[in-house]
């Protein structure tokens, strides 16, 4: 099954870091956010990705194209210029690199993406949020109700910190990651073909007419989860990521440590499958 990683846009709220290079490319504990969404896919074995590019497109193709070179040993031929790789972590990925256009939105480089999904199921995500989502359950859902899209319904991210007041005096403090209340549209998406329909061109964003219009035909279902969830918008929120991977406790981080096991979460890895409810939307 295709997944696409939509990694084209231009990042401008984390503009700090997005100058030089695409969103997906900002590093969470010296790797791009863009490797830990594509390992999260590969654990529950999903390895075949469709990248939209746009902005920077060269540096992902860059990347993609040097990442084995760049995560082994060399032995260099100086004579003829043959490079042997000697270990590291070669993950068994077939990546499709798209230009998807340089001003194209959302749903612009989703519909460009048709002709690479070859008329099936396919996954879809922004290249900017980590989850430790269960993927297969995901997809298990979006097959027993029979509709043309599921999207992922998460709690938003706190902004602020919370307190709990009794009179004037302060009970509690607490910097809570998520929210209890409400539910936002988290990507993690499912998707039949015929989405594609719902599609009018590179102007379209995704988020707006083709899922109102999916909803309104009762086609789009919530798969509500309240595990960990966070997309990286902000400064703030790169910040915080980075913070619990140096931890050792990143709550994303599903898979073991880059060996041969990674990718077979069906045998046996460790998983984190915090609760999920699903929920169909309407109109």
């Amino acid at each position: 099954m295709k997944v696409a990683i939509l990694a084209g846009g231009l990042g401008t709220r984390l503009s700090e870091e997005t100058v030089e290079k695409p969103k997906p490319m900002v590093e969470i504990g010296g790797k791009p956010i863009l490797w830990h969404i594509m390992m999260h896919y590969s654990y529950y074995g999903f390895k075949d990705f469709l990248i939209a590019l746009g902005y920077k497109s060269e540096i992902i193709k860059k990347y993609m194209v040097d990442y084995c070179s760049l995560n082994s040993n060399l032995t260099v031929s100086m004579q003829d210029g043959t490079v042997k790789m000697h270990g590291g972590y070669k993950p068994n990925w077939t990546v499709d690199l798209i230009d998807t256009g340089l001003y194209s939105n959302t749903g612009g480089r989703i519909k460009r993406l048709a002709p690479y999904v070859n008329n099936e199921t396919f996954m879809l995500t922004w290249g900017d949020g980590v989850s430790n989502l269960n993927l297969q359950e995901l997809l298990a859902f979006h097959r027993s109700h029979g509709k043309l899209a599921t999207l992922t319904a998460v709690h938003p991210p706190a902004r602020f910190g919370h307190l709990e007041l009794d009179g004037d005096q302060v009970t509690e403090f607490s910097e809570k990651p998520q929210t209890l209340e409400g539910w936002i549209n988290g990507a993690f998406f499912v998707l039949e073909p015929g989405v594609f329909d719902y599609i009018e061109g590179d102007n379209t964003q995704w988020e707006k007419e083709p899922l109102e219009q999916l909803a309104k035909d009762g086609q789009l279902m919530a798969y509500r989860y309240t595990g960990f969830w966070q997309c990286m918008d902000t400064l703030r929120d790169k910040r915080r990521l980075e913070s619990l991977w140096a931890s050792g406790n990143a709550p994303w981080k599903i898979w073991e440590e880059m060996d041969a096991s990674i990718g077979n979460g069906a045998q046996g890895l460790h998983r984190n499958s915090h609760g999920a409810h699903a929920v169909g939307s309407g109109a």
